[in-house]
């Protein structure tokens, strides 16, 4: 999911990002890490030769409104770089990693994006959760700083610029899996699209309409609220009003909370209306009351319950360098795009014999696949810069209180059908 927000705490929030980061370091340290700052962050391992590294940089949001996902994103760059670095390295060199605070706002990631590019002199650079964000940083990595970048979150698509590969879901990877199985397998046909208004609702809904119409389902109303929206009472009459049998949902927080439990209440789902939305993963479990949940559908990239052993190594793995953790290892905080990022550039190091130069990387890249990952193995569509991958449809259930998700349906390395 992309949206855009504000730091409203401003710099005091960056002073906590700063006290979460000098833990994490701490902690690194401990597990054979050496910490450095120099108007940012860089992670080595101890037996680095800091002449023959390869520099990787990570701008992500540390602090803002973003936090979250961004504060993932981190530790799973961490946790994936260090298996590498566990492992001897890429052929031999280690991976040194730094990041920038992109802080939420695009005006501040700029700047500070630069250090990577600039400073730090970084061969490629990975992170964004927003499109705001990507659209912001990818002039200075990619055609300013001639840097290889690397976008892991799921988005709405239309991203076709040089040099910068995609590793999250599509709309066609999410809508395609997702949409028939409702309209064809629970007999759906009547949709609501009620949206935050920014833009990854607005093209997501697009691709989404389309597919709605071409399984011979129609779509009742599609509208727009400000993220912030309190109140959906004229949604939920219209709703009601247009006997809607599917909410595919596209409100963020923190006008979710309000309209899910609104929606709730009004007996949507307990008369046999269906909900779906494209970005519910485990973070999201806990984020309504149960009742508020049972039953949405989600289509993701990954799910714990897909319970491969891959995915069950990597879970326990992270949750050893991670214990208790707020910031889990899921698809929709752009978790398995960033590892499968890091994965794709190791892929493509190896196939240059350790030439770092963007072009050659770039190209190695678009061939690139990879065996394993969280949900399975991934590989490039040469040309296309994202990447065919597994899909998984999947229910929420409650069982005694507590929610969880069932996979219902597995496809195998669908085609973003992008660019």
């Amino acid at each position: 999911m992309t949206q855009s927000g504000e730091d409203a705490s401003g710099t005091a929030a960056r002073g906590l990002g700063r006290r979460r980061l000098l833990s994490g370091a701490s902690a690194l340290t401990a597990a054979g890490w050496v910490a450095g700052t120099s108007g940012g962050w860089m992670l080595r391992p101890k037996w680095a030769n800091a002449a023959g590294a390869i520099k990787m940089g990570i701008a992500t949001d540390i602090t803002g409104a973003i936090a979250p996902s961004g504060n993932s994103n981190w530790q799973v760059a961490q946790f994936a770089v260090e298996q590498i670095n566990k492992g001897g390295g890429i052929l031999g060199k280690p991976i040194e990693l730094y990041l920038e605070d992109t802080a939420s706002d695009p005006k501040i990631a700029v700047g500070n994006v630069r250090k990577l590019i600039q400073e730090r002199k970084v061969d490629v650079v990975l992170g964004g959760i927003t499109s705001a964000m990507r659209q912001a940083i990818k002039d200075p990595i990619v055609n300013r700083g001639r840097t290889l970048y690397i976008y892991p979150q799921l988005y709405e698509g239309q991203e076709c610029t040089k040099h910068l590969y995609c590793t999250g879901p599509t709309p066609a990877q999410q809508c395609d899996e997702l949409i028939p199985y409702i309209i064809k397998k629970l007999g759906k046909k009547r949709f609501a699209l009620p949206s935050a208004n920014y833009v990854w609702p607005q093209l997501l809904n697009k691709y989404a309409r389309k597919v709605i119409e071409a399984n011979g389902a129609e779509v009742i109303f599609e509208e727009y609220y400000p993220l912030d929206q309190p109140e959906y009472s004229a949604t939920i009459g219209k709703i009601r009003d247009g006997k809607v049998d599917c909410v595919f949902n596209t409100v963020i927080p923190p006008g979710l909370q309000p309209f899910m439990k609104q929606l709730h209440e009004s007996g949507f789902q307990k008369n046999g209306g269906t909900l779906a939305c494209v970005y519910y993963d485990e973070n999201l479990l806990n984020f309504h009351p149960a009742h508020e949940m049972e039953g949405l559908y989600s289509c993701l990239d990954y799910f714990q319950a897909v319970n491969d052993p891959f995915g069950n190594k990597l879970q326990a793995d992270y949750a050893k360098k991670f214990p208790d953790t707020k910031y889990l290892f899921t698809a929709g905080s752009a978790s398995t795009g960033m590892y499968r990022g890091v994965k794709f550039y190791e892929a493509a190091v190896i196939a240059t014999k350790g030439d770092l130069k963007r072009e050659a990387v770039s190209a190695a890249m678009d061939k690139g696949k990879i065996a394993d990952g969280p949900g399975g193995g991934a590989e490039m569509v040469p040309g296309k810069m994202h990447c065919k991958m597994n899909m998984y449809v999947a229910q929420c259930k409650v069982d005694a209180g507590k929610t969880r998700y069932e996979v219902i349906s597995k496809a195998e390395m669908v085609d973003p059908k992008e660019c």
